[in-house]
């Protein structure tokens, strides 16, 4: 596969991901998000959106719907995860344009805000596409109950013009992901 295309290349919502998808982008490793350590469970995602470099699948988004509480208020964040980008493409713009077409889904789905997890390496990345660290401890859920997310903590305001202003600011307050991260 040519790993410099010559056209634009442009994402699409896709009807289904799986492994062998997830491979195609990343190759068949162990751990090819580089958080195997952590000892996590992950949630899969419900939405997916990718990137096709003729018929080869080079980058991806999935979001999924999950339930916070935040200093004691329950509501729903769009949960973005499974970001990939073949590492032969990186630096050419596609996790810009992946999450550009998954956060224009996530505007239609009802929560005020995104959030995502990611290794320390990867916050300049989200920074340059608009995303603002959390800067405090976040819990999520696992089998044996609630943990300290070991991965940066990253978000997003989903709202647009007047609708969104009170989405711009995170609120105050003790945050938990009410289920597995995504």
């Amino acid at each position: 596969m040519d790993d410099h295309p010559s056209e634009p290349l442009t994402a699409v919502r896709l009807t289904a991901y799986g492994r062998d998808d997830q491979n195609e982008i990343l190759g068949d490793g162990a751990d090819p998000f580089g958080v195997a350590e952590t000892g996590l469970t992950w949630l899969p995602k419900q939405e997916h959106f990718g990137v096709r470099a003729g018929s080869r699948l080079v980058a991806h988004a999935g979001l999924l719907r999950v339930p916070v509480s935040v200093g004691g208020t329950e509501a729903e964040v769009v949960g973005v995860g499974g970001v990939a980008v073949a590492p032969g493409l990186r630096g050419r713009g596609l996790a810009r344009t992946v999450l550009t077409a998954a956060l224009a889904h996530a505007r239609t789905m009802g929560p005020r805000q995104a959030l995502l997890f990611c290794r320390p390496p990867l916050v300049a990345l989200y920074e340059r596409l608009g995303w603002l660290t959390l800067d405090q401890e976040v819990y999520v859920q696992q089998p044996r109950g609630p943990v300290v997310m070991p991965l940066r903590t990253m978000w997003t305001p989903l709202g647009t013009g007047t609708e969104g202003a009170a989405a711009r600011e995170w609120p105050v307050g003790e945050v938990r992901l009410l289920s597995y991260p995504m």
